[in-house]
């Protein structure tokens, strides 16, 4: 069975391409922290990317999602040639990649995190991330406020999340999500459902499940300093309003301890 980001991969762009709160706010921490070379995790098709390379001289982004990261080449490929020079792309496993390089910037952009289930798994990760910080680098973790969802109902009910249409077909694009949560775990099980609709009214459905690890802020102080990081700011949306109970978002910037 195809892996999540590649059954996705065609309704990623079209879905979130209205997504720029978060663009935002790293235009404005880029501005205020100063130059330096980025990598990205998680880059798939280049959302964000794209975008800081308008700002910075060295952006690389590294996915081991094939299906993710051509849509990126493909982009890369009309993109201006003074920008198209300042992009790398890695295809593989940010634990087995070498970049060769220490970074000012690295991005666990929105929700990546999220995809490594395991303590094994998360301390190894951020171990990695430390070494390629330079020393006075900075980390950025963003996801959502997982108190919010801890505190919210269960619900298994199928619900429309949004609907948009395909610039590539023109189709209609009606997106559902399913989703349980077990708190023992801390792991969302979720399951995405694209229904696409042609020109002559035909339905084709994708089901796309996964499954998500949420974090709560204290846990992620605790892992980041068992990796040699510290905690320099917590904030609760893309605003930078503090961190605080019934907040959207969990944005972490970290630097080493």
């Amino acid at each position: 069975m195809a892996g999540f980001y590649a059954q996705i991969a065609r309704f990623y762009d079209a879905e979130n391409r209205d997504k720029s709160d978060d663009l935002a706010f790293y235009e404005r921490l880029l501005t205020t922290q100063g130059p330096g070379p980025l990598l990205e995790i998680g880059c798939g098709s280049g959302r964000v990317l794209f975008h800081l390379a308008q700002q910075l001289e060295i952006v690389h982004g590294v996915d081991r999602e094939e299906a993710m990261l051509a849509r990126a080449r493909r982009r890369l490929a009309h993109t201006p040639a003074e920008l198209r020079g300042r992009i790398r792309l890695f295809h593989a496993d940010v634990l087995q990649l070498v970049p060769g390089q220490q970074y000012q910037y690295l991005l666990l952009s929105y929700n990546c995190l999220m995809h490594f289930h395991t303590q094994e798994l998360q301390l190894a990760l951020l171990r990695r991330l430390q070494g390629w910080l330079l020393p006075q680098g900075l980390l950025v973790i963003d996801l959502p406020n997982a108190a919010e969802a801890f505190a919210s109902e269960d619900s298994e009910a199928l619900k429309l999340e949004r609907s948009f249409h395909d610039p590539e077909t023109g189709h209609l694009i009606m997106q559902q999500a399913s989703s349980r949560l077990d708190r023992a775990t801390q792991l969302m099980h979720t399951t995405w459902v694209y229904d696409e609709i042609d020109g002559d009214g035909l339905v084709q459905r994708t089901m796309a499940p996964e499954v998500f690890r949420h974090f709560f802020r204290s846990e992620l102080s605790l892992l980041l300093q068992l990796c040699g990081l510290r905690v320099e700011a917590c904030y609760g949306d893309y605003g930078q309003m503090p961190f605080e109970d019934g907040c959207e978002r969990l944005l972490v910037l970290a630097r080493h301890a």
